[in-house]
């Protein structure tokens, strides 16, 4: 399907759900996700269909793909430099100029060369991502119409039906107060954050980028007793470059809840002190506030709250959690839950319990939580290995009392002979065997 084609490049290029359902939404307006898709006004203009099109640019038949003026493929290309810039890219891939992964990949380098991809990346709704993409790279006519308006909704409203097909949540990602955050928002944020952000272990800081200013106000802040002002942390914050962001922990959670969005030129990144109704707490305070508050983590679900003494973290999956400290690497990072057990290839740290924080919408996590998928190879060495669990205990147990007569009468006519490990009543019986079995039956009437 190519819905699904095209959301799953966008999320493999670590584009948000908001920027891969607004950006989505906007394609299908264009050109309903149809990368061979030429302009209506263009099919008899040119004579040509899509597919005959398509295949003419291919071959080499058509040469004047570029300067043509005729919209092409899922964002409707127009322009002739992008169209050049469209050609040049599929033929440096060897792809067809149709191809829809190829044109999901020129369509990134254009969005990042137009400095609209850091802005997709922080968009905190479908309807913010969409208005992007439609106000300054798709451009429609509709735009400078009354009717501008409704085309934002329309196509915002594209965006959000692909938002809760693929992103398996409520549109916008909040729940009926229009507030709150999915813990898989909540999970997808945090880990972003630790992949694809420079960041710094800041006591009080919740994303702020590292500015000289900011650098003076946290340094000089008397949060735990002068933390940031003590020589270490000091010379660490100074050494911080402008595109750093610092956080703490509590305030890693905060700040994204808060609507923290990468923003190096706003003062905290994009938060709004206490937005959404979340309070200013710290790590012990949020743990208070949780729910289902539990030290057993066998039903732990992602998006919780992992909780120790003065610390906080949130649990992404798979025996993972994000946290920022200043151990280790001194960042937000991602380390294993020693509660479910040891991860190759990070660092852990045993929490001492978990819980749900009332922020934030757990609905699907709770009513999927985490089961590990397990090969087919996995699910057929269970089979065989409680097939011959069976088995041993079948042949321990014996033969029933009420075959006796029959099992004698088999033994003593050659029907059955056994093996080595004797006769093995209890035992499974292949097709190949029951033939034997009568065959040696129907052997022994013709002789009667």
């Amino acid at each position: 399907m190519t819905e699904k084609i095209i959301w799953d490049c966008l999320k493999a290029q670590g584009l948000s759900d908001y920027g891969t359902a607004g950006l989505m939404g906007n394609l299908k307006g264009e050109s309903g996700l149809n990368s061979c898709n030429l302009q209506n006004s263009f099919e008899r203009k040119l004579g040509y269909t899509d597919a005959t099109y398509t295949a003419a640019v291919d071959s080499g038949e058509y040469t004047n793909f570029v300067y043509d003026k005729a919209g092409y493929g899922i964002a409707q290309w127009t322009y002739w430099s992008r169209k050049q810039g469209l050609l040049d890219y599929a033929r440096a891939a060897g792809k067809s100029i149709g191809d829809t992964k190829m044109q999901v990949g020129y369509l990134v380098v254009e969005l990042k060369k137009y400095g609209l991809w850091e802005a997709l990346m922080s968009t905190t709704s479908v309807r913010e991502a969409s208005d992007i993409i439609m106000l300054q790279y798709e451009k429609p006519a509709s735009i400078y119409t009354a009717d501008r308006e409704k085309s934002l909704e329309k196509r915002a409203g594209f965006g959000q039906e692909y938002y809760q097909k693929f992103a398996g949540r409520p549109a916008d990602g909040k729940g009926d107060d229009g507030g709150m955050m999915t813990a898989k928002t909540l999970c997808d944020k945090v880990v972003d954050i630790a992949q694809n952000y420079k960041t710094l272990y800041v006591m009080g800081c919740f994303g702020a980028p590292m500015t000289p200013k900011n650098k003076a106000r946290y340094i000089a802040s008397k949060a735990a007793d002068g933390y940031n002002g003590r020589h270490e942390r000091t010379k660490m914050i100074n050494a911080a470059t402008a595109d750093t962001f610092g956080f703490d922990c509590v305030n890693l959670i905060k700040g994204i809840l808060w609507g923290w969005g990468g923003h190096a030129s706003k003062q905290y990144g994009g938060s709004k002190y206490a937005a959404n109704g979340v309070p200013d707490v710290s790590a012990d305070g949020m743990i208070a506030k949780c729910k289902n508050v539990t030290k057993d983590f066998r039903g732990i679900v992602p998006g919780a709250a992992v909780w120790c003494k003065g610390h906080i973290g949130i649990y992404i999956g798979n025996g993972l959690a994000v946290e920022c400290t200043p151990r280790w690497k001194n960042c937000v990072q991602i380390t294993a839950v020693g509660n479910v057990g040891k991860v190759a290839g990070y660092n852990t740290r045993t929490w001492t319990k978990w819980g749900l924080m009332p922020y934030v919408d757990y609905t699907d996590a709770e009513n999927g939580k985490e089961e590990d998928d397990m090969t087919k190879a996995e699910v057929l060495q269970i089979i065989k290995e409680y097939e011959a669990q069976r088995d041993a205990a079948r042949a321990q147990a014996g033969p029933s009392d009420w075959s006796k007569a029959a099992r004698a009468w088999a033994e003593r006519n050659g029907i059955i002979s056994g093996t080595g490990a004797g006769m093995q009543y209890k035992a499974t019986c292949t097709r190949e065997q029951v033939v034997q079995l009568l065959y040696r039956a129907a052997h022994l009437l013709e002789r009667k």
